[in-house]
């Protein structure tokens, strides 16, 4: 049997389960499946490896796509750049276990852009400060945005929510959340910003998925904003996960 995974917590939320075990009957691959690991610590992602060597792959989510690095032996450009992994690939050789840390959320969110935002530039705030927002404002920065990452906490990113003013958005062209405010089962919840500042001409993006319309997407949307959620970045990024994962070359 050839395993593969998603490690972080919580993992309720999560369709990647189910898009990689659809994908693995859609191709007839019986001697794969994918399964969900709810762990506590990044050294854990390491154990995982080391109990299991049935084990071929790992997508990292919330909260340990920066944490998960200090177990990694090796990291791919893109990772490195980023300063996150969500891919671990094993590499098994004479009793020696070395994992490879990948970043798939870069190209996931760059080929999930409409293509009327690849290029211009502009103002983008990117809500949070974990793995995945680092991420994010690596390929807006690559795409010529000027960024700044927004944070609950002072010192933590360039600005806090209550100093994000109306004369800011007005200037502002993308707004892309990161955090996992709002996502199921917690729909009723959105990061603390004042959807009334929005003047329609942002572009809103949640990298959440689930629930399909977050309460800030909702609140955007009423807005007059053009908004869109995760669901697409996860399919390109799921996919540029297997192809590293069976790539002997990687």
């Amino acid at each position: 049997m050839k395993r593969f995974g998603l490690a972080g917590y919580p993992l309720g939320h999560s369709f990647s389960a189910s898009y990689f075990n659809d994908k693995f009957r859609n191709l007839n691959l019986t001697e794969c499946e994918y399964v969900n690991y709810p762990v506590r610590e990044a050294a854990d992602i390491r154990c995982l490896f080391e109990n299991d060597i049935e084990l071929n792959g790992l997508n990292v989510t919330i909260p340990f796509k920066t944490s998960v690095i200090r177990v990694i032996d090796v990291l791919d450009r893109s990772a490195e750049a980023a300063g996150a992994v969500n891919v671990v690939k094993p590499c098994r050789s004479a009793g020696r276990l070395t994992l490879k840390g990948f970043n798939t959320d870069i190209p996931g969110f760059r080929e999930s852009l409409p293509s009327e935002y690849l290029s211009g530039g502009g103002l983008a705030l990117v809500f949070g400060t974990g793995g995945a927002s680092m991420a994010i404002d690596y390929v807006l920065n690559e795409l010529g945005y000027s960024t700044m990452r927004v944070s609950r906490e002072a010192g933590r990113g360039d600005l806090t929510y209550y100093l994000v003013t109306g004369e800011l958005i007005r200037k502002t062209r993308i707004i892309v959340n990161t955090t996992p405010a709002g996502m199921y089962p917690d729909t009723d919840e959105k990061p603390p910003f004042n959807s009334e500042l929005l003047t329609g001409s942002q572009f809103i993006y949640d990298l959440i998925y689930n629930p399909a319309e977050t309460l800030f997407l909702k609140e955007g949307r009423m807005k007059g904003c053009k908004t869109m959620n995760g669901l697409t970045m996860l399919h390109l990024q799921a996919d540029r996960a297997w192809g590293i994962w069976n790539d002997p070359a990687l």
